[in-house]
């Protein structure tokens, strides 16, 4: 039988063009019933398309019609299918964010890139770090501080000059942003395993925000982190370009 796949794409015009396109040549299935998702944009939509699929365990291959394209391949309209038979596979958990507000509220959110925390006024935040209920740092002050998964090493956590992960290595990063106390403190690797915990110090004083990916949260005083290895997402590259090359490659870029 015929692969059944389901196409989506991202609002740019260049990405419904090529969905429109693709769906001409290849047809499209529900997203209950595909084969593969093939989303078309940049390396935000294919976050988006993941969390808005998880449930499904459907593998999604990316065709970039976006910008950087780190989880994308390349696009081309005429040889789609020999290209997903051939696919290699990654698999990889989120991270579980669990955000609690002073009203005692709470968030719960996924985050396949990272958490990250930040300032949310003009003064430098101030967070106190727990990594499974044991105290590592009494003080950090910084911009803000994140956790991510060797996926989204490459994005957020690069720029913040962290580490770029393997993806088989088990491990998590923690980052720091700006860090003026302890003077220049980078962050570490952790077991991924391992459950971190942010506490907001001076809160009303020095207001912190918290992400997951798009999932943003105001005025936390605490923030947990946990890798969710119930979740799986399954992303696919072409032969020779998956997530563990790309990941090695940009190192020596």
């Amino acid at each position: 039988m015929p692969l059944k796949i389901a196409f989506t794409a991202s609002r740019a015009e260049v990405a419904q063009t090529a969905r429109a396109a693709l769906i001409t040549r290849y047809g499209n299935a529900p997203l209950e019933d595909a084969d593969a998702i093939v989303a078309l944009g940049g390396d935000g939509f294919m976050l988006q398309t993941l969390h808005d699929v998880q449930k499904l365990a459907t593998p999604v291959y990316g065709m970039n019609r976006g910008t950087i394209g780190f989880l994308m391949n390349t696009y081309s309209e005429t040889d789609l299918l020999d290209r997903l038979e051939a696919a290699e596979e990654a698999e990889i958990n989120p991270l579980s964010m669990t955000a609690t507000c002073a009203d005692g509220s709470t968030t719960k959110a996924l985050a396949i890139n990272e958490v990250s925390l930040l300032r949310a006024g003009p003064q430098a935040a101030k967070l106190k770090i727990t990594v499974d209920g044991r105290l590592r740092m009494q003080e950090l002050v910084c911009d803000g501080a994140l956790v991510c998964t060797p996926a989204g090493s490459t994005a957020y956590n690069y720029s913040a000059h962290g580490p770029i992960i393997p993806i088989g290595s088990e491990v998590l990063a923690l980052t720091a942003m700006s860090a003026f106390r302890p003077r220049r403190w980078r962050g570490a690797l952790l077991p991924k395993k391992a459950v971190v915990r942010f506490d907001v110090l001076e809160p009303e004083k020095r207001p912190v925000m918290a992400e997951a990916d798009a999932n943003s949260v105001m005025g936390v005083i605490s923030v947990e982190i946990r890798s969710d290895t119930q979740t799986v997402h399954r992303i696919l590259f072409d032969p020779g370009h998956g997530l563990e090359e790309r990941l090695i490659s940009e190192q020596f870029t």
